[in-house]
């Protein structure tokens, strides 16, 4: 997904289009991992005299609910990322600098399914630590 395509989705539900929420946004598509409200507020507030948590965290939950970015939540703040294209994403995530990996675990999936006789159609797998920039 790039920013064009986000617009778009926002456009399809009603929502117009603003700067800040392009520059939201922009952020998001030229990072790789996770990103808070205030680091958000730190890379826009130069730009944006006056720009509150209130109004980021308005757009992130936006964002969240027309499915451009997911959340998650670690150390008692959530976090944000652009949303994967597969409902059956599992990442590794540093704690230290917020950068992703995606990683397929795709036969612990069919095992389950198989072994409890259960159709799975979506979840959230994460695993938490350093990585080899962080450690």
């Amino acid at each position: 997904m790039d920013v064009k395509e986000a617009l778009q989705m926002l456009k399809a539900k009603g929502y117009k289009h603003t700067d800040k929420r392009e520059d939201i946004l922009t952020v998001f598509m030229n990072h790789k991992g996770y990103l808070t409200a205030r680091d958000v507020l730190t890379r826009l507030k130069d730009r944006y005299e006056g720009l509150s948590f209130d109004t980021i965290y308005r757009n992130l939950s936006l964002f969240v609910e027309v499915g451009i970015l997911e959340e998650t939540e670690f150390n008692g703040e959530k976090h944000y990322q652009v949303k994967c294209e597969d409902d059956r994403c599992q990442h590794l995530i540093c704690i230290g600098c917020g950068i992703t990996q995606s990683v397929n675990v795709r036969p612990f999936e069919e095992q389950l399914e198989k072994s409890n006789d259960f159709k799975i159609t979506g979840h959230k797998f994460e695993i938490y630590g350093y990585c080899s920039a962080c450690h």
